[in-house]
């Protein structure tokens, strides 16, 4: 049932890169935000985790010290455009600057950053499009310019108030298997669902022999 899960998420989603072997990945969109990214590393920390958060660029200029904390810590960044854009609300153009502009501004804070790894010319660029939602066009255009286009295959639905955190917790063993995304937030909507689940998802994770990485 799993592998026919993964099946179809793949062909939705024929740019997301779902990984094999024995590791997941834990990943974390629309921060970072003074209000609930401490308190993730922190939990990160604890269980010597590194996870990618997906920067809404426009949060990243207003909690530079949340950006710098993200990445001194060893975790992944990757882009999710610079307003939160939903891809089919917007032309190709407009939207492909809204990222363009998110990148700018990392990079920017990357340069300040001593010690920071900078983006290589010519890497790939980790992105998720905010909601998943981006026309085809985009994407293409997108993966072109270098882009890697992540999505997930475990949705926790951290943001939704009708989602229980033992539902969530519940979602997260049934539906990982070797190479899942898993998918949370750290936002304010999500914090105190994310907060109580993620500790309980890294340890049950872990004591399934999971290695939790990085993108």
């Amino acid at each position: 049932m799993i592998n026919t899960i993964r099946h179809i998420l793949q062909r939705l989603y024929p740019y997301g890169e779902f990984r094999t072997g024995r590791a997941v990945y834990l990943t974390f969109d629309d921060g970072p935000i003074p209000e609930v990214t401490p308190q993730v590393l922190e939990i990160l920390d604890r269980y010597h985790v590194k996870a990618t958060f997906f920067m809404v660029g426009e949060n990243i200029n207003k909690h530079p010290d949340v950006f710098r904390r993200v990445v001194e810590a060893g975790h992944s960044v990757g882009n999710h455009t610079y307003n939160h854009q939903k891809g089919i609300r917007y032309s190709q153009a407009e939207y492909l600057a809204n990222v363009a502009k998110c990148r700018e501004t990392i990079e920017r804070h990357l340069e300040e950053i001593a010690g920071a790894r900078k983006i290589q010319s010519g890497e790939r660029l980790l992105f998720r499009p905010p909601y998943g939602k981006a026309w085809f066009w985009q994407r293409r255009a997108l993966r072109r310019m270098g882009y890697r286009l992540i999505y997930w295959d475990v949705l926790t639905r951290d943001y939704d108030k009708d989602v229980t955190p033992e539902q969530m917790v519940s979602k997260i063993r049934r539906m990982t298997c070797p190479g899942s995304i898993i998918n949370f937030h750290d936002s304010v909507k999500s914090n105190e669902r994310m907060l109580a689940v993620l500790p309980q998802a890294i340890e049950w994770l872990q004591q399934q022999g999971y290695e939790i990485k990085a993108l």
